[in-house]
């Protein structure tokens, strides 16, 4: 591992993309720099043992003291040492651990790791950026807009919205989305999205973190808000492109575009 040392905690001011706080270390990767660990005394750690040359880092998932990287080459997990490849090897974008089951969103489809390994578990037709699995809903954001599965009806629905759906979150009781034109998409509960542009911030995601749901933009970080019957946008933290945050106590830690890595105190 490549040790940077004698710089200010957040010195690196290359585009970050993900970032998720661990209770020792602050996990954050960068465009086309690989993947760090920030321990408590500030010092940065390059983790690139084990990653193939140039891959591009899509997002960063720590579940259980796990973490995960999901890349242009598949997905792979940090052992402690080097990164192991996971068993996909095609362009992974998210992934999650729920009652035991790995999922992941791909170039083709969802996927789950069941006793056999990975197989393919719906819209294999279509390139998947992201995933919630709700109750009585399985919801997968793909490349031409949602597709919702019933569990009680055993029925999919699939809503062509003609962008790609890239992040997902629920904000009382309306499914959010993010789209690739920058739009934030908010479901009417009757089967309906309504497109919203908040003026000019472009909406890169959208980050369910306890009650709050934060958006993340161009133009800064965001939460959101319901007020006299619409949902809003409240300003967190202006000036910088925020492409995503984690929580860790009172801080907020925000991966940015041109300002490395910031911090926000809750309170």
């Amino acid at each position: 591992m490549q040790t940077e040392k004698s710089r200010p905690w957040n010195w690196l001011l290359f585009p970050f993309s993900s970032i998720k706080a661990g209770p020792d270390f602050l996990y954050a990767a960068s465009v086309g720099h690989g993947i760090y660990a920030i321990d408590a005394s500030e010092k940065w750690v390059k983790l690139g043992n084990g990653m193939p040359e140039g891959t591009s880092v899509n997002r960063l998932q720590l579940q259980h003291d796990l973490l995960h990287a999901c890349t242009s080459d598949g997905l792979y997990e940090w052992d402690g040492s080097e990164w192991v490849n996971d068993g996909l090897t095609i362009p992974c974008y998210q992934y999650r651990l729920i009652g035991g089951t790995s999922y992941a969103a791909t170039e083709y489809g969802l996927w789950a790791k069941g006793a056999g390994g990975w197989e393919k578990a719906a819209c294999s037709d279509k390139r998947v950026y992201d995933f919630i699995n709700l109750p009585q809903y399985l919801v997968i954001a793909n490349e031409s807009g949602i597709s919702l599965y019933d569990r009680f009806m055993d029925d999919w629905t699939h809503f062509e919205l003609e962008a790609s759906v890239t992040s997902l979150a629920v904000y009382r009781g309306h499914l959010i989305g993010t789209s690739d034109k920058g739009e934030l998409l908010i479901g009417d509960k009757k089967g309906r999205f309504n497109r919203i542009r908040f003026g000019k911030p472009f909406i890169f995601s959208v980050q369910a973190k306890g009650n709050d749901i934060f958006v993340c933009t161009d133009k800064g970080l965001f939460r959101l808000a319901y007020m006299r019957q619409q949902v809003t946008l409240l300003s967190v933290k202006l000036g910088c492109p925020v492409t995503d945050i984690d929580l860790q106590g009172d801080s907020i830690y925000m991966a940015t575009l041109f300002q490395g890595i910031q911090t926000l105190n809750r309170g």
